[in-house]
């Protein structure tokens, strides 16, 4: 198994919990080495965004280690691809994960169109020029205000109904929801790289 120091260039403790689980191993975030980490993600696509993130993170480390970097987000049919890469800071960036979720509910409203899916592009970057890139997806529905339900996961997790699993993501377990979500799909794709390198 791969043996050097693996960053992950994030601030978000559940994603950190979350990759960590996905690849059985132990990652270091910024905060680890009292890094500030704040990138502008200006990036159109979740594939820029992770590069700005991977690529900032290791500029600020000065060592040529890999860094792992994430974006993802929540793409909904009738809002035309909307929050998408800008899920995170959908409707500002003070607004808690329950305000956004209600935001979101409220602009979609009666919409018989309730498709969705979240999308996460996973960079593995070894160095400027040398990077692997996958981007998976976990297809579902975006529920009505009275059925968000869940207490696990984090972000629109309440929101978004599996029909495989007929629960919220927030619903499932750590296990389940690593087995069949969009981070656990790239998660293992970047794993099974890391065996290669």
């Amino acid at each position: 198994m791969f043996k050097m120091t693996l960053w992950f260039a994030t601030n978000n403790m559940h994603k950190k919990e979350e990759l960590e689980a996905i690849l059985k191993t132990t990652l270091k975030i910024p905060s680890d080495n009292g890094l500030i980490f704040n990138p502008d993600e200006t990036g159109m696509t979740f594939f820029d965004n992770t590069l700005i993130k991977a690529r900032e993170l290791q500029k600020l480390l000065k060592i040529d280690e890999p860094v792992i970097a994430d974006d993802s987000g929540l793409c909904v049919d009738a809002l035309n691809g909307r929050p998408g890469v800008l899920s995170a800071r959908y409707g500002g960036a003070n607004l808690t994960p329950f305000q956004q979720n209600t935001k979101l509910l409220d602009e979609l409203a009666d919409a018989k169109n309730r498709s969705a899916r979240f999308v996460c592009a996973m960079v593995l970057l070894l160095s400027a020029d040398r990077f692997f890139l996958v981007q998976e997806t976990i297809e579902g529905e975006i529920v009505k205000k009275s059925e968000m339900k869940g207490e696990g996961g984090f972000g629109y997790d309440p929101i978004f109904f599996v029909k495989e699993y007929g629960r919220t993501l927030a619903q499932l377990s750590a296990e389940e929801k690593n087995i069949i979500s969009h981070r656990g799909k790239a998660g293992k794709q970047i794993a099974l790289l890391l065996k290669t390198i």
